[in-house]
């Protein structure tokens, strides 16, 4: 059945941002498939987050090949979705996958070869069932095939008609910048880069943000909420029912120290002299950047994405909070 979407979904014009120097507008928010979108996830939630998102004016869908599990799963089943609910709104959508980790066997199912990123795409299309993506990325640098092959593959999809963006994520800044200006000269210029960011993770910071605004690249960061810990779930340790308590392969509980708690619980304090949660708090705070076009969340339930979008009442810091945050990352 046709999903009828919020009238109101689009009254927010400020929701929106041009991505680097392009004429594509991304929401402020995207919503990230990684997790919950699995063969083993609920059926009924994985369409609920979806039309949620979309009625609140969300209109960016972030996939890879492997994300599952199985590997395909969530194209396959977000595929369901927009071929049910959201047929009819094809065009009011960003959609975004990628390849380059291991999807499947043999020396061509993993990387950035030509032959491995084309195959890919082709996969993603008919799980999918679409005749293009908005965004194909190369999931991260390949040390063994030459930049050139792999930026090449990259343009070859634009060219194709088979995607109609490019972006790199897990790129270093000297790799993309290379990849930049390779793909500048290919006539099919890079559109995004999607680097990990977050207030424990600030790599990004040391020339990777100067390249993407030198260059005229977006940056869409995922993990901004550090895989949850910078949310009020830990903030009295960890819950059974967090993702460490019960998947510790992406948070680890020893990873969750006390020190580490300490932090959290003054971050909250700080959020709420703001007025913010603390998953609003540290969603503005990487929103802050200016090369930061969107930040990438994921959902477990629809009432996690639309206080995440509480955060865009207020992306404002003043110097005094920002050195106090700084203070508090370096305890």
């Amino acid at each position: 059945m046709s999903h009828q979407p919020a009238a109101h979904r689009y009254d927010n014009p400020a929701l929106y941002r041009a991505c680097g120097r392009s004429g594509l507008k991304l929401p402020r928010l995207s919503l990230g498939l990684w997790h919950n979108f699995g063969d083993v996830d609920d059926p009924a939630n994985r369409r609920a987050l979806v039309l949620r998102a979309f009625d609140l004016g969300i209109t960016h869908f972030d996939l890879a090949n492997n994300y599952g599990p199985p590997p395909g799963a969530a194209e396959r089943n977000f595929g369901d979705i927009l071929h049910g609910e959201l047929a009819a709104h094809r065009d009011e959508l960003v959609i975004s996958s990628k390849a380059g980790y291991l999807m499947w066997d043999g020396p061509y199912g993993d990387w950035g070869s030509r032959k491995s990123l084309l195959a890919s795409l082709d996969q993603s299309l008919k799980r999918l069932r679409l005749d293009y993506v908005d965004i194909f990325y190369s999931h991260r640098p390949d040390p063994n095939t030459p930049l050139e092959e792999t930026m090449g593959a990259l343009a070859h999809a634009v060219r194709s008609g088979k995607a109609l963006y490019v972006g790199l994520s897990n790129y270093s800044p000297d790799q993309t910048a290379r990849a930049a200006q390779l793909l500048r000269e290919l006539g099919t210029p890079c559109l995004i880069h999607q680097p990990k960011y977050h207030m424990f993770e600030r790599s990004v910071e040391k020339g990777l943000l100067a390249v993407l605004e030198r260059e005229g690249v977006g940056c869409i960061p995922f993990c901004p909420l550090a895989q949850g810990l910078l949310t009020n779930r830990y903030l009295q340790g960890i819950p059974a029912d967090s993702r460490a308590g019960h998947d510790p392969r992406f948070l680890k509980p020893e990873h969750i120290t006390e020190g580490k708690v300490g932090q959290i619980r003054q971050l909250d304090a700080l959020a709420r002299q703001r007025g913010q949660s603390l998953a609003q708090m540290a969603l503005a705070w990487v929103l802050r950047q200016p090369a930061v076009t969107s930040a990438l969340i994921g959902a477990s339930r629809t009432s996690q994405i639309e206080d995440n979008l509480g955060a865009l009442k207020n992306l404002s810091f003043t110097s005094a909070e920002l050195a106090q945050i700084d203070r508090i990352l370096a305890a």
